[in-house]
């Protein structure tokens, strides 16, 4: 048992020793592709096209809110075949509004295919110019400052951000 304990000390103890002499880097992703003209344009034409669908939902909304405002003041008048029709036709258009709300920023919607399409290839071009620094300078990991991960303390000579801009060619 004794030497089962020293054997796993001795292991992580070299595990330690070497992850210690591995070359570590980090980099901002929001300050690169905030550099980025393209990235900058294709962000611009989200918020519009976004802006503009969501719009376009909110009538649909407003047109069923005042339909079944109608409904609800003509109720009482109404016989019961044309209540059931208003209803139908309100809930038909409710329908049609989710829909068109999940067509437009569902799971697969066109906001995610118009993102994948303006944004990703951008992502995909800043990932490669950052394993390309990685492959260059030996780094075995290089951390991204913008996400989740928690920084207490970063020396800026870790910092590759305008490394990878320079790769890019946004920088000289």
């Amino acid at each position: 048992m004794k030497k089962i304990i020293v054997i796993l000390g001795i292991l992580i103890v070299a595990n330690v020793v070497t992850f210690a002499q591995q070359k570590v880097a980090y980099v901002d992703s929001e300050y690169i592709l905030s550099q980025i003209p393209e990235y900058k344009k294709a962000q611009e034409e989200l918020n519009t096209s976004s802006t503009q669908w969501q719009k376009e939902i909110e009538l649909k909304y407003e047109e069923i809110n005042k339909m079944r405002t109608a409904f609800e003041a003509e109720q009482i008048l109404l016989t019961d075949d044309m209540k059931k029709k208003r209803e139908t036709d309100i809930t038909a258009r409710e329908t049609e509004a989710r829909d068109l709300q999940k067509k437009r920023f569902g799971i697969d919607g066109e906001l995610f295919r118009k993102r994948q399409e303006l944004v990703k290839p951008i992502q995909d071009k800043v990932y490669n110019a950052i394993k390309a620094i990685a492959t260059k300078g030996g780094y075995a990991i290089i951390f991204d400052k913008a996400n989740a991960i928690t920084m207490l303390y970063t020396s800026e000579k870790l910092d590759k951000s305008d490394a990878v801009l320079k790769q890019l060619g946004y920088i000289k």
